[in-house]
């Protein structure tokens, strides 16, 4: 193998490891007790070593933040690929339980993505692909008269903060004495989606969430 290739193997091997260790750091520490010298001595490298692939910690929190929600839309577009012809609803839903999912299954990744968050904010909040997947379904209930007369952007945010808490209240009080994960989630999407309906239907529309 030619030698520059070993060393870009090698460099981003060596940047995987620093992120990995770092995630678990700013989910056990927090962000303001994370530093560079933590982290060069929790794997064994010089603090000039870390700095070769990252400025500072806040490019490499932004780094995993950018890395978390890569991973929740990954997901989210996968869905839309296999459902694109289904009914828009079914796919909202789906859609809905697929974000759930995703957090419960990848606790720190979610974290990242939407809980941890530096004390200030020096950029511009930038939306992300994964809102993006949210409106193109909730774009196409409307479209397809499947939702009564709404505002689109509206109804994304709403749905989004009702899938958000209770994403985040599963993972951040797992102790609490739930009635079971899957009937609150299940509540709360279809109650979500179904007020928006042009048609309420006599029963839900047949998708449930089990985990």
């Amino acid at each position: 193998m030619p030698a520059t290739a070993t060393r870009q193997r090698h460099k981003l091997a060596t940047r995987d490891l620093i992120l990995k260790a770092a995630r678990d750091m700013f989910v056990s520490d927090g962000y303001e007790s994370f530093s560079m010298r933590k982290l060069a001595q929790r794997i064994g490298y010089s603090p000039g070593a870390i700095y070769v692939h990252f400025r500072n910690k806040e490019e490499i929190f932004q780094s995993l933040v950018e890395q978390s929600f890569a991973r929740l839309s990954q997901a989210l577009s996968g869905l839309e690929d296999r459902h694109r012809d289904s009914d828009p609803v079914r796919l909202l839903k789906k859609g809905l339980y697929t974000y759930v999912e995703f957090g419960l299954r990848n606790p720190n990744d979610y974290r990242f993505a939407f809980l941890l968050q530096p004390p200030v904010q020096t950029e511009p909040y930038k939306v992300h692909p994964a809102f993006e997947s949210l409106r193109y379904m909730v774009g196409r209930c409307i479209g397809e008269g499947r939702f009564r007369e709404v505002d689109a952007e509206t109804t994304c945010q709403a749905l989004w903060a009702a899938i958000h808490g209770v994403t985040s209240l599963l993972i951040q009080r797992p102790t609490f004495p739930w009635v079971g994960r899957a009937k609150v989630i299940e509540q709360v999407i279809n109650n979500a989606v179904d007020c928006l309906l042009a048609e309420v239907p006599a029963s839900r529309e047949g998708v449930r969430y089990e985990y």
